[in-house]
């Protein structure tokens, strides 16, 4: 009997990567490209290349395929919106790629396939509710019920990181401006990028993300500081989310997520913020780490050719 096989696409600002596993969750193939940035018809001849080089490594035509976009498919339009790789936003991406491959394609949020591959065979695959917060350049979550991706018919659901901070002073809000013309977003106080501004505002300097956390690690006073308030910021985050969704499990990827000091201070700072006063909700790494998103665009495949 031949393999069942599903093929996923991570498109990224940077690199679109493609993967090849088969219905045992066993991986065998992968191969990442650099993405075409700003152009579009590009984009979508990357695309269709490497999908091209997973059907040969499979010796098969017509896979599934699950897409993973650093963006939103619009309910009303089907045209994509929100993403930060700009030259995507307007356009009928779903349709031009099935014209061009001749099939269906599934296309979703990339955080959204974080939250389908660790609920699929990751940290959460024990739970009922995973919402999977993406802490990297940008800041971006989904939500996984029962294995299935909850979307929304705006298509954002998940997508805490253009909410306010919560318990914040206006005035720091208004310091920290945000891509989508608001400020004080969750994005801009939890992504790297909001990591390395908080210690900017702090102390001055441009300092990296990582250099902060080596800089605390190392016994640096300015940049211990600037990682304690993160955590604290952190936990205003999520226990936001869990005052409203109060998810099984949260798992964190993104560079943010290899940060090991989050995982032993947050059990103590969420109570100070979830509504009773106490919290059990794990908080936990994505254990396919930056595989997850191609990995879950895969499993998005899955369930488009076989919905339940």
């Amino acid at each position: 009997m031949s393999k069942r096989w599903l093929t996923g696409i991570d498109l990224g600002g940077t690199k679109t990567e493609v993967i090849l596993l088969d219905e045992n969750h066993q991986e065998h193939f992968r191969h990442r490209v650099p993405t075409p940035a700003g152009d579009y018809q590009a984009t979508l001849a990357t695309i269709k290349s490497l999908i091209e080089r997973a059907e040969q490594h499979a010796s098969q035509r017509g896979l599934p395929v699950g897409i993973g976009i650093p963006g939103t498919v619009s309910g009303v339009t089907g045209r994509i919106k929100n993403a930060n790789s700009t030259w995507l936003n307007g356009k009928p991406m779903a349709d031009d790629l099935r014209q061009l491959i001749g099939r269906p394609v599934a296309l979703t949020n990339d955080a959204n396939c974080l939250a389908l591959s660790e609920a699929t065979d990751g940290a959460g695959q024990n739970a009922g509710v995973v919402f999977a917060a993406i802490l990297g350049t940008g800041c971006g979550a989904g939500i996984s019920v029962d294995r299935r991706l909850l979307t929304g018919p705006n298509g954002v659901a998940g997508e805490w990181g253009h909410n306010p901070l919560p318990w914040t002073p206006q005035g720091e809000l208004d310091d920290r401006p945000c891509f989508c013309g608001r400020r004080g977003c969750n994005e801009t106080f939890l992504s790297g990028t909001g990591f390395s501004l908080t210690h900017r505002l702090s102390w001055g300097g441009g300092a990296s993300a990582q250099e902060i956390v080596a800089g605390a690690r190392s016994g640096d006073r300015e940049c211990r500081l600037t990682l304690d308030l993160y955590i604290e910021h952190l936990a205003k985050g999520l226990a936001a989310v869990i005052n409203l969704l109060d998810p099984d499990i949260i798992v964190l990827g993104g560079g943010m997520s290899n940060v090991r000091e989050l995982y032993q201070a947050l059990p103590e700072r969420l109570p100070q913020y979830v509504f009773g006063g106490e919290c059990s909700t794990q908080v936990r790494p994505a254990i396919h780490g930056d595989s997850s998103g191609v990995r879950g665009a895969a499993w998005l495949a899955a369930q488009e050719t076989n919905p339940a």
